[in-house]
């Protein structure tokens, strides 16, 4: 007779049988509900911190999200832009510069130098510290023409016929560059894995009980949270996708398959292999099942309907929501640090840009505004920070109905340990075929590797400097570039 698995034997095995591994399972979370924080070992005053990661999936106009707004500055970038530029009688209206919501940055004596899409006031509170953060403080802000570097190189460097400097792979390719800002390795790798899946090699043992495993997925597969001893646990914005059905519901045809599942996994077989796969699949369906029940525990009382119905109007705010119920759950999953990874496809506007990236773009703010908001409520601010990524910034050419792949780009980092109400990093001359300008159209060579943006990030997280080529082995590369200055000091 099979003597029962534990919760944690079935998280465990859950994580390998989901990708059709029949190798020796190690345990990812400890949802034993009885006792949780007691059997957890951690306690709510324990030092806790998530990332959270939201892929941009596409490429993002990021030059049509920030935008100088300075005379000087907006007259450069309605030039390079043309047809595609905010305020010259595209889908934001006219009004040049004046259509653009001004972003107040800290410290600085002329606030209105850059704008943000009209599309995204509250992209534009949480940077100002207004409207609905106007008690809370400012949260966010952007880091300017980051991309995948393996060194620093300039244009000139670039358009060299003999050029020495390396560059990343399959520049312009979204698969790879997507990839690339998961692994930021732009220059390949023999075994593929992932910055978050590195660190977790690194911080599991020395911040989270055994049973347990820092990555949780939003997403599915991905390349951001797979380390050497690491894989992802994937999960849905419900908690769980669960095969459950009956005979009373098999009229319906989904409870027929999932009644069809439940079926063969519940069943012994005398062959090794089919017995082992069902073995498997029985155990990921339960670990399932035991984190949608830790998952449906957490306490959303607090939170107003106006938020809730903010996010649950879009599948990213949505997924956006769930991360934050997963977060306020570390405890009882026996988590002191967790990576989550969200994506949001739809950004790769050759054919149509304004229309399409404007109601992204809306979708985007609003989204992200009520999940901090939320994280706030849950008294989770100070433990988490939140950063976009995109495969790469768009050409500043107009194609003549949309723009295509380029390099560097515009991202956001938003939570209370940041350093929030600024534009970090240094934003390019957007006049074509600058010294910042490749060519092909207006593509920015980046100015901040991912190294520089991560590595802060990660230091924050936990990751000591005598680990940090091990988590980002380019970052060495880049001794001599200035600090970005995301954390709060």
């Amino acid at each position: 007779m099979q003597t029962p698995k534990s919760r944690r034997q079935f998280l465990g095995e859950a994580s390998c049988a989901s990708m059709g591994s029949l190798s020796i399972l190690s345990s990812i979370l400890n949802l034993k509900l009885a006792n949780q924080a007691a059997a957890s070992g951690l306690n709510a005053s324990d030092d806790c911190k998530t990332l959270v990661c939201v892929l941009m999936d596409g490429g993002c106009d990021t030059f049509n999200l920030l935008v100088r707004r300075d005379s000087s500055g907006y007259q450069t970038y309605a030039q390079s832009r043309s047809d595609m530029a905010l305020g010259s009688g595209g889908q934001a209206g006219g009004g040049g510069a004046r259509a653009l919501i001004n972003l107040n940055q800290v410290s600085n004596p002329n606030s209105n130098r850059y704008g943000i899409h009209p599309s995204c006031p509250e992209i534009a509170e949480m940077f100002n510290g207004t409207g609905a953060f106007s008690s809370i403080g400012r949260r966010l802000s952007f880091v300017s023409n980051v991309g995948t570097l393996v060194e620093p190189i300039t244009a000139a460097q670039f358009n060299r016929p003999n050029n020495q400097v390396p560059v990343p792979n399959s520049l312009f390719s979204h698969i790879d560059q997507a990839t690339q800002w998961q692994t930021s390795v732009p220059q390949g790798q023999t075994e593929l894995t992932g910055w978050a899946g590195r660190m977790a090699d690194l911080l599991h043992s020395r911040f989270n009980t055994e049973e347990t495993a820092m990555s949780i997925s939003l997403a599915g597969n991905n390349i951001f949270q797979v380390g050497q001893k690491t894989t992802q646990f994937a999960v849905t914005q419900d908690g769980a996708l669960l095969p459950t059905g009956s005979p009373a519901g098999l009229n319906n045809i989904t409870a027929r398959k999932n009644f069809a599942i439940e079926s063969l996994v519940s069943s012994t077989y005398n062959n090794m292999v089919q017995d082992a796969l069902s073995t498997h699949t029985r155990s990921a369906i339960d670990a399932q099942a035991a984190f949608k029940e830790v998952f449906d525990n957490v306490d959303t009382s607090a939170i107003p309907n106006r938020l809730a119905n903010i996010l649950n109007q879009s599948r990213l705010g949505r997924e956006l929501f769930a991360a934050a119920r997963t977060i306020k759950a570390r405890q009882e999953l026996g988590l002191r640090r967790n990576t989550i990874f969200i994506r949001r496809g739809g950004w790769d506007h050759h054919g149509d840009l304004l229309g399409p990236h404007a109601e992204l773009l809306s979708e985007f703010s609003s989204a992200i505004s009520a999940y901090q908001q939320v994280l706030e409520i849950m008294g989770l601010s100070e433990e988490v920070v939140t950063y976009s990524a995109s495969d790469f910034g768009r050409t500043l050419r107009s194609n003549g109905r949309g723009t295509d792949h380029a390099w560097g780009g515009n991202q956001m980092v938003w939570g209370a340990p940041i350093r929030a109400g600024r534009v970090l990093g240094q934003f390019p001359d957007l006049t074509l075929n600058s010294s910042d300008d490749i060519g092909l159209g207006g593509r920015m060579v980046p100015t901040t590797s991912t190294d520089k943006f991560f590595a802060e990030m990660a230091s924050w997280f936990g990751v000591r400097n005598s680990d940090m080529p091990a988590v980002l082995p380019n970052l060495g590369n880049f001794s001599t570039e200035p600090d970005i200055g995301i954390i709060r000091s």
